[in-house]
């Protein structure tokens, strides 16, 4: 006997099931009705349901037909098959593995983005804390995949940034972590049941190195763990903004086709259009947006003005959307104009709606842009008058900025684009004052300030009102290039918060300077300008307009070799005193040596191999006695075409074993 709940009347039924007269999911014909009558049935259980049409039900009733279980006990059996690839032991073990793959919170981990896009893909309300997939989501998906089979949804778009997410390093030293952590709780594990009944402490069973060599393998080995560019701090700030569709959990350079690669509506303020490497990379590698940022999702979100009844809301603070939510909203441009209450003067309003421009009435609008330089990122916004220049030349100019190399004496722009001051200040390389207050001390290596402070910000600080800030000198960056700040600040100056205090390093008077400002003519001359040809002023070179420094680091190992140790010495054989007259009594140059190509940076001797020596070597032995030619010239030379000053030297040994 089974009972069933009448859903018009809610009256329970019973069923007394004594023989078949239809099978369950018939559809019923003419002739079926017959059958029904005379057998005397006064209940049948019919299955429906609301907005469906006869073609959902088809679906359902040709997959039905095609399944061959006749029982819930069969239909776990067969999902066992499907997944184990093997005959179920019995029905609780069949459950209890598709309970654990689906259904259990240790084996399943949705995520909250998992269970964020769900309840959005679905129009479901299931609370964000149910991390594993519940019946109500496998129904749902099924109702999603009929009415995709029968065009009443669409299929999702690969290339929508709402199916897209950024997966920070955080999130992935996080998961690392979690690696780590289970190999610890592994070993830990595994000591314990060795030491069964011994007395230990924690320090014996656990061991740090397994977590460690995770993390430093992480750092050393993963595909997009990379050396800072810092050529100059565009360059800087530009890497750490830079997003990648490569590497572990992305796509493969070979496989990515030219529509991942291309420009997608959803990018508008996201990702930069123009930003992006020349070659293989093209489009796989792009940069954040100016004014973009990520939400703790992963979902790229980026700002707008609210805009109701026509009119740009002018009080409120914007508001951040994601890919998914700007779907469906019509936005006005950030250079449409309005007055003072937010009216629009123009009729008729520029727009964009979702991947079309149409020209519309300001009642229709949505949202309006915050900046025109919100669709670029910060090197493609540094470039005046960018609206006038060629997509594939602004690409170039974009890349090409961050490989300027910061000059001795740099200028700021003439011609900006008010955004210069601002990198420079978010490199981070420069240094800011922390809040208003009075230059104490300034010289060349130092600054000191004094800091307005109340009561209560000396009560939460155990620092003084005086600050000391170190200035950075002749410091050797990644790329081999030279940060040297220098103050531009003077003694009882005041200063306010977030003022820079130096300058250096591709900057003048705080804003960014890669460059110099020259004249240029356009015009022939005497043919030696042709084609990509340029003539420059005999002052440039002179008066060392262009010219940058570089910080080169050289090494030289001492090895204890078969043949007898390897020696630093200033004594070298066959070269003149005039040539090792700068070396220390360890062989090794002084600071402030000039040297030039071909000069003797660390001078050392290598013990030679017991060949049989020439008829000159036996003569020099024979006068000078058996020391002479035993050893070999083994010095560092400065390489070609290198010329400069020596600024530090260090040497290192290995600690002696005892």
């Amino acid at each position: 006997v089974e009972d069933f709940v009448d859903e018009d009347t809610g009256e329970v039924v019973s069923i007394d099931r004594n023989e078949v007269i239809l099978e369950r999911e018939t559809v019923l014909e003419d002739e079926h009705i017959d059958m029904v009558i005379e057998a005397g049935v006064k209940t049948i259980i019919l299955s429906k349901e609301d907005g469906a049409s006869q073609a959902d039900y088809t679906i359902i009733y040709n997959t039905l037909q095609k399944d061959t279980s006749n029982s819930e006990k069969e239909a776990v059996e067969n999902i066992y098959r499907a997944l184990r690839n093997a005959e179920p032991p019995d029905e609780e073990t069949a459950r209890g593995i598709i309970d654990r793959l689906f259904f259990s919170d240790k084996r399943y981990d949705l995520g909250d983005v998992g269970r964020y896009r769900i309840n959005r893909k679905l129009k479901m309300n299931t609370p964000d804390d149910v991390k594993v997939l519940t019946k109500a989501d496998i129904i749902a998906i099924v109702k999603y995949l009929i009415k995709l089979i029968n065009s009443k949804e669409e299929v999702d778009d690969i290339d929508h940034l709402s199916n897209r997410r950024v997966r920070t390093v955080g999130e992935q030293l996080y998961a690392q972590f979690g690696v780590g952590l289970a190999r610890m709780a592994r070993t830990i594990r595994e000591r314990m049941n060795i030491r069964d009944n011994e007395v230990f402490t924690p320090t014996d069973l656990i061991n740090a190195r397994t977590l460690s060599s995770v993390i430093n393998s992480f750092f050393g080995t993963n595909q997009l763990s990379q050396f800072m560019d810092q050529t100059n701090p565009l360059a800087e700030i530009t890497h750490k903004r830079r997003l990648s569709a490569l590497g572990p959990g992305g796509l493969s350079r070979e496989r990515a086709g030219f529509e991942v690669r291309d420009v997608h509506y959803t990018h508008y303020g996201r990702l930069c259009t123009i930003e992006t490497p020349e070659g293989p990379n093209i489009g796989l590698i792009s940069s954040l947006c100016v004014h973009a940022k990520i939400n703790n999702l992963g979902f790229i979100e980026t700002p707008y003005k609210r805009v109701e009844d026509g009119k740009v809301v002018v009080d409120s603070d914007v508001i951040y959307l994601s890919a998914e939510d700007e779907d469906g909203k019509t936005i006005a441009q950030a250079n449409a104009e309005y007055d003072d209450k937010g009216n629009f003067i123009t009729p008729r309003v520029k727009a964009r709606y979702e991947g079309d421009f149409p020209i519309i009435e300001p009642e229709k609008l949505d949202l309006m842009d915050v900046a025109p330089n919100q669709i670029t990122s910060i090197a493609a916004s540094l470039i005046p008058f960018l609206e006038h220049d060629d997509a594939n030349r602004a690409l170039m100019g974009s890349n090409m900025q961050r490989q300027a190399v910061p000059l001795l004496r740099p200028e700021a722009p003439i011609v900006g684009t008010g955004l210069e001051g601002r990198v420079a200040r978010d490199s981070r390389t420069l240094i800011n004052a922390e809040g208003n207050g009075v230059v104490e001390y300034v010289d060349a290596n130092e600054i000191t300030i004094k800091y307005e402070r109340n009561e209560d910000d000396r009560l939460v600080s155990f620092e003084g009102d005086s600050k000391t800030y170190r200035l950075i000198k002749f410091k050797k960056t990644n790329q081999n290039t030279c940060i040297n700040l220098k103050p531009i600040v003077k003694k009882g100056q005041k200063v306010t918060k977030g003022q820079v205090l130096c300058e250096g390093y591709a900057t003048e008077n705080g804003e960014l300077a890669l460059g110099r400002n020259l004249k240029v003519a356009f015009m022939p001359w005497q043919g030696f300008n042709f084609e990509d040809a340029i003539v420059i002023n005999e002052r440039i070179v002179r008066d060392d307009v262009f010219t940058s420094l570089h910080i080169e680091e050289f090494e030289l190992e001492v090895r204890d070799t078969k043949r007898g140790e390897e020696e630093l010495t200033p004594d070298i054989p066959n070269v003149s005193e005039e040539a090792t007259k700068d070396l220390d009594e360890n062989g090794i140059i002084r600071v402030g040596a000039d040297v030039k190509e071909g000069d003797i940076l660390i001078g050392k001797i290598t013990p030679k191999g017991e060949s049989d020596p020439s008829p000159e070597e036996k003569l020099l032995r024979a006068i000078f006695g058996d020391k002479a030619g035993d050893v070999k010239d083994a010095s560092l030379k400065t390489p070609p075409s290198i010329q400069g000053v020596v600024i530090d030297t260090k040497l290192f040994s290995r600690a002696k074993k005892t």
